[in-house]
């Protein structure tokens, strides 16, 4: 089978300007770009008045678990991703030894989510790779092996620093993985396991990584008040291992912690006239969404969620809590300071017992269940045992515009995809388009689909994708610029966009005039 897309705008990834002219697929790669006959294609998309551009990339995806449910991602295909990178914030699927299965799976659930349905008896990332390979995919999927994982194999759940040998173990199982077909390590310093490390383990891990060309993509150890020593210390761990460094949802959190944005643009600046590799990746919203156990101080979650109910039924265990919340601890980003109880919203929970509770905020849900916000907070987790998520606002849009026109920056959605989710699992990148090149020109098209395409694909190190060039696979988002847009909002986010024509994947739609169809033509992405 021959597709013809012809008389679109070609915007080809490369940040070069775009021009009218035609492609052609043969298979599942592109075979010619430019003036081609006609009778050369067995079916034909007449793309006249559309924009004709590479899939899209989604570096921070969190469809880790959903993708072993259904093959099918519509929420992902509908804004124009055709490859996304799973593995993040240094919690997901594999490895996952089966004696740590029962506390892993909770201590995920605020994240991913969980599932009955599954087969979780897979261990090692090979083996999750190889369940979603045999079940078909819809999308194209990478994967980063993540740290947290990796320390529970090593030593478990315990809140401590890593000894030399268990480090060495730890460098071991990552350099297993990576042969895997791993393209980095994920870690998420605010996330447990990982919170529990310090940086000399994290520059040995990385040492393997670095030998494979990997990135270690990081949910930096702090976003708000120690932003700027955060920031150092990742450096630190690219400088002493050479591993590249890609930051997750690069942000500052809190109205007290806005001042910190200049110094932290002078250290990309500092690293590039350096020539260090930095990227990071960045969502087009003011508001985060994550688990809402974060809120805790780490020491709650030592020994996993098994050890955090215990401590969350404890008046003490609370009562400390409580105390270290308000007093603030070093080293630790403390939500309820810099959103405060008012701006987290709760947007998924486990059971139906609190399924009233999604979409209200923690001060709201603690005038319902009459009591105050820390106990109802506390009550909520234990309750959920840990499986609930929240969105929490932290920013303003010219902060997102400041590190959205950066060079080292390309787009995300960071989506979580329970409950009510944040919008941008639906929208992200429809909104940059809408937002930034049609209503408000922060960006050039070309500049924009660039930092969704290629500038993605470079620092996540995929290979013949990101860009439409012959030879390269025939991944293609097809779009209205008119009327391209994001459509959901926080009350109603579960809306998908607007203006995406088609979506081809590996040569095949899975988007056409506009609809859905349940086919699979993707790949699993092995680094090779």
């Amino acid at each position: 089978m021959k597709t013809l897309i012809k008389n679109g705008l070609i915007v080809d990834g490369n940040n070069r300007p775009p021009y009218v002219g035609s492609i052609l697929l043969s298979g599942e790669r592109i075979e010619k770009i430019g003036d081609i006959d006609e009778s050369l294609g067995d079916k034909i998309i007449d793309a006249r008045g559309l924009v004709v551009a590479p899939g899209f990339i989604d570096t921070h995806s969190h469809s880790d678990l959903k993708i072993l449910e259904s093959p099918y991602n519509e929420v992902k295909a509908r804004q124009g991703i055709t490859t996304e990178v799973l593995g993040q914030d240094g919690i997901s699927m594999a490895p996952l030894p089966i004696e740590y299965l029962s506390s892993w799976r909770k201590n995920l659930a605020g994240l991913d989510g969980t599932s009955d349905i599954i087969n979780w008896e897979y261990e090692t990332t090979d083996g999750y790779l190889s369940q979603m390979e045999n079940g078909g995919v819809g999308l194209n999927y990478s994967y980063l092996v993540p740290h947290g994982n990796i320390r529970m194999e090593a030593m478990g759940l315990d809140g401590r620093a890593a000894t030399d040998e268990e480090i060495k173990k730890m460098c071991e199982i990552t350099r297993r993985e990576m042969e895997a077909g791993a393209y980095g390590l994920s870690t998420g310093l605010i996330y447990i396991p990982c919170a529990y490390s310090e940086t000399k383990e994290l520059i040995e891990m990385c040492k393997v990584v670095a030998e494979y060309d990997g990135a270690l993509v990081i949910h930096q150890r702090s976003e708000a008040d120690t932003i700027v020593d955060s920031m150092e210390e990742v450096i630190e761990i690219g400088k002493k291992s050479g591993v590249r460094i890609h930051f997750s949802h690069f942000k500052v959190c809190g109205k007290n912690n806005w001042k910190y944005i200049e110094p932290m643009i002078e250290i990309l600046e500092r690293c590039k006239n350096e020539g260090l590799e930095i990227t990071f990746d960045q969502y087009p919203y003011g508001a985060g969404s994550t688990m809402l156990g974060v809120v805790l101080p780490p020491w709650a979650h030592d020994g996993g969620t098994d050890k955090l109910m215990e401590r969350l039924a404890d008046p003490d265990a609370r009562k400390k809590m409580r105390e270290d919340i308000e007093k603030g601890i070093p080293g630790w980003d403390n939500f309820i300071d810099f959103a405060g109880f008012d701006q987290i919203f709760v947007t998924s929970v486990k059971t139906d017992k609190n399924r009233d509770l999604i979409g209200k905020n923690l001060e709201e849900i603690g005038k319902l269940r009459g009591t105050d916000p820390f106990n109802s907070t506390f009550d909520l987790l234990f309750e959920e045992e840990n499986a609930v998520g929240m969105v929490d606002f932290y920013g303003l849009e010219e902060h997102i515009i400041k590190f959205l026109k950066r060079p080292e920056q390309n787009v995300c959605t960071d989506g979580l995809l329970g409950g009510k989710p944040h919008p941008r699992a639906y929208g992200s990148f429809p909104r940059v388009i809408g937002r930034y090149v049609r209503e408000n020109p922060i960006l050039t098209l070309e500049e924009a689909i660039h930092k969704m395409t290629k500038r993605a694909a470079n620092a996540m190190r995929i290979k013949e994708r990101g860009e439409l060039k012959v030879g390269y696979y025939g991944d293609i988002t097809i779009f209205d610029l008119n009327t391209i847009k994001d459509m959901g909002d926080y009350i109603n986010p579960t809306v998908y966009p607007e203006g995406i024509k088609y979506v081809i994947v590996n040569g095949i739609p899975v988007i056409e005039n506009g609809e859905f169809r349940r086919v699979a033509p993707g790949k699993v992405l092995r680094r090779k």
